[in-house]
């Protein structure tokens, strides 16, 4: 089951290499609670070295703040777990990479950590272009594994469908 799934995560990260390379684009990713998932996927790809300079797996407020640009304002008032601290983020990571496209990804991986407003499961999933920055909310089941897994596969859906969108299709 485990190589099924790195498999389709495999897929998506090659899909969207190709279509990186095709419109001569560069991506950033900033993680949080997917851990470093994204990345991953990302770099199990040959030759990503071309349109992947890097990532920041920005786990704790503190590097959130000092590496991202997420405002602490943004943080106390609306909580790490927020669109506005995943447009923060998304931002903040395309500028500190140098990058055309930057994903990000907050959220509640579980088992624990949720607030009455805030389930687990709940994922905020950035995406910072060249032509602004877009933000959606995701509610995902299952164990933290599966849950951050989950979140990896939406927040590269996410990037492969702008980026076909760019191709008409």
């Amino acid at each position: 089951m485990i190589i099924n799934l790195d498999y389709k995560l495999t897929d998506l990260a090659r899909e969207i290499g190709l279509l990186l390379i095709k419109h001569k684009l560069s991506l950033g990713v900033v993680e949080s609670a997917t851990g470093g998932l994204v990345s991953n996927a990302i770099t199990n790809i040959p030759g990503c070295s071309a349109y992947f300079p890097g990532s920041v797996t920005s786990y704790s407020n503190g590097i959130k703040q000092s590496l991202l640009g997420v405002s602490a304002r943004t943080l106390s008032e609306q909580g790490a777990v927020s669109p506005e601290t995943a447009c923060q983020m998304a931002l903040g990571g395309r500028q500190l990479l140098g990058t055309d496209i930057c994903l990000s990804d907050t959220g509640i991986a579980g088992p624990g950590g949720e607030t009455p407003c805030k389930p687990v499961g709940l994922f905020y999933l950035g995406l910072s272009t060249l032509k602004g920055v877009r933000v959606f909310e995701h509610h995902f089941t299952g164990s933290r594994e599966e849950i951050k897994y989950q979140a990896a596969v939406a927040a590269l859906d996410m990037l492969r469908g702008y980026l076909k969108d760019m191709s008409g299709g």
